[in-house]
């Protein structure tokens, strides 16, 4: 048996089984008496502080604790190997007793974490690939604009969109209208949107959101005038509002506080690989030879899909966890304790009118607003503009569509990685404010270096990077922070809907006759990444704050407890807001 030696207290017995793997030691700041660990490779180890009455124990990748009063219990899925104690220990110092009853509780803790495991795994095998290639045809979709401005057939000569649908469009007006018009109809229907979308079975929701916007997207291929273009993008604005802000109500019926940064990020970077994709496509579509102009071509590539997938979604997406039948009855028992392990409320088709009241009363959804607004302005400026922008450094047509796709790429890795560093420190207002200063250091280069080209071209990583980072955390942020499921519905659209203005100021930056400094633009989106960081750096210091205060006055809530959001929601007494 592998022998420890540390400096013992009063007294101190090590217990080490050795039927048990351990995967992955993790110790916690509980465990701080104990010094010294050594020659752990193969098994699972209980550590007793007799002086402390701390017990740990190894569940397969992680280590839990549990407090005791008056005895110690040992347990092992097995039989314990040995048993060494330090010179020091005293029969009569404690008393250690195997009890039959806490061992099975214990075992039974332990299947149940794998249960649950196992039942995450399954959940992000069928939810995840659906909701990722949703979002990848969504944001192509509203985003292919910018692609097509710039779309020129190299084999034949026909021109872009501006030239062949909007007489020329020498100003850029024309342009930056169509493009915004998406965006009055998606801030209009947020809102009631996403409060409905409570009362309709989440896979028929999407779906139909998705079959909506796809046809949409593919209709305006046959826009051969300014009014054409502007039918179909509104109408487009109108079916994906029921979508984007849907699915972090939906994720947050699977997924625990813990689990939801980096689902999000998996999430939202398709937004970036949307970027990458698109530019691609475009390369692609930009080399064949049609009988009418390239441009139309990329809207039918990128609308159709979209409508398969939404085919797809409503056979196969999971509708709530009480309701699902892609769960068994255990599983759908494991995944309704989920849903209500942090809360429990207004579940299912209700919905909660004082719940909507207290969401447009609430400072802090208008604060979020304000930082979405800010990182949107900077995120539907370099959707519409980064082609035009790349093509100010000298790079042709065809070049500007494949030089595109590296920003995009590395912001799909940055987003994960600060999303997943998010939900380990389980903080969200640093890790935006963070990624918003990067985003606003590229504008400052784009500003201050006009002449650099591989500066310039850095800059572009920094402001995609940073600005998809921020988006996918704050949408996060709130998707745990508003409490019940109603003031989900009617925030999380609220939030949004704000920031979606800061899209229709970011498609009126970058009018042709600025370029190609473009210095107006560049310097509006750099004060706002910078004013958004400090937003979130106050909503951090508010909800820290908050959070003190109902600690003092109703003491610390029990990990994992269920706190009843049914009346009070967010501002229930052993609520806390993830900081």
């Amino acid at each position: 048996m592998t022998q420890l030696h540390t400096k013992t207290g009063p007294a101190h017995i090590w217990c080490l089984f050795t039927y048990l793997r351990l995967q992955h030691l993790s110790i916690k700041p509980h465990l701080a008496p104990f010094h010294e660990i050594s020659n752990l490779v193969s098994s699972s180890l209980i550590l007793i502080d007799i002086q402390e009455l701390w017990l740990a124990y190894s569940v397969v990748d992680d280590i839990r604790m549990q407090s005791y009063s008056c005895h110690i219990f040992l347990f092992n899925v097995d039989f314990a190997s040995g048993i060494t104690a330090s010179k020091e220990f005293k029969g009569d110092d404690m008393k250690v007793e195997v009890a039959t009853e806490e061992r099975a509780s214990l075992e039974a803790s332990g299947a149940w974490f794998m249960e649950e495991k196992r039942l995450i795994r399954k959940l992000d095998r069928r939810i995840l690939p659906i909701a990722c290639l949703l979002y990848l045809f969504a944001y192509l979709d509203r985003s292919n604009l910018g692609n097509a401005r710039v779309l020129t057939g190299t084999n034949d000569g026909k021109p872009p969109l501006p030239t062949d649908a909007l007489g020329g469009d020498p100003t850029g007006i024309l342009f930056d209208w169509v493009n915004s018009a998406f965006f009055f109809s998606y801030i209009l229907c947020q809102v009631p949107a996403t409060i409905l979308s409570k009362l309709v079975a989440p896979r028929i929701w999407l779906a139909l959101a998705a079959i909506g916007w796809g046809t949409c997207s593919t209709l305006m291929s046959t826009g051969f005038d300014f009014g054409g273009l502007m039918t179909t993008r509104v109408f487009l604005g109108i079916f994906e509002a029921g979508f984007g802000p849907a699915i972090p109500l939906y994720f947050s019926l699977f997924y625990t506080k813990e689990e939801m940064g980096l689902r999000m990020a998996y999430w939202f970077g398709f937004a970036a690989v949307a970027g990458a994709f698109g530019g691609i496509v475009a390369f692609g579509i930009q080399n064949a030879i049609l009988p009418f102009s390239n441009w139309r071509l990329l809207f039918i590539v990128e609308g159709l899909p979209a409508i398969c997938l939404g085919i797809m979604t409503f056979f196969f997406l999971p509708d709530r966890p009480e309701s699902t039948h892609y769960l068994d009855e255990r599983e759908r028992e494991i995944a309704i304790a989920r849903m209500n392990r942090g809360t429990s409320g207004d579940v299912g088709a209700v919905v909660n009118r004082s719940h909507i009241s207290m969401a447009f009363r609430d400072w802090r959804i208008y604060t979020g607003g304000v930082i979405y607004f800010a990182l949107n302005c900077s995120l539907a400026s370099t959707s519409a503009f980064l082609p035009t922008i790349l093509k100010t450094l000298g790079f042709s047509s065809a070049r500007v569509q494949l030089m595109t796709v590296p920003p995009y790429a590395v912001a799909a890795f940055v987003i994960v990685l600060g999303s997943w560093i998010s939900d380990r420190l389980q903080s969200r207002g640093i890790p935006i404010a963070l990624a918003s200063l990067v985003g606003g250091v590229g504008y400052l280069i784009l500003l201050f270096v006009p002449t650099n080209l591989h500066a310039r071209y850095f800059a572009t990583f920094c402001i995609t990077s940073g600005t998809y980072t921020s988006i996918g955390i704050i949408i996060a942020w709130f998707a745990h922070n508003l409490g019940s499921e109603t003031k989900k519905a009617t925030g999380i659209p609220m939030f949004m809907a704000i920031g979606q203005c800061g899209s229709i100021l970011g498609s009126h930056l970058f009018p042709t006759t600025e370029g190609p400094r473009y210095i107006k633009g560049f310097a509006v989106c750099c004060g706002l990444e910078i004013f958004g960081a400090l937003c979130a750096l106050v909503m951090t210091i508010s909800y820290r704050l908050d959070n003190a205060l109902r600690n003092k006055l109703h003491g610390v809530p029990k990990e994992d407890a269920r706190v009843d959001v049914a009346e009070m929601a967010d501002k229930a007494p052993t609520f806390r807001y993830i900081i």
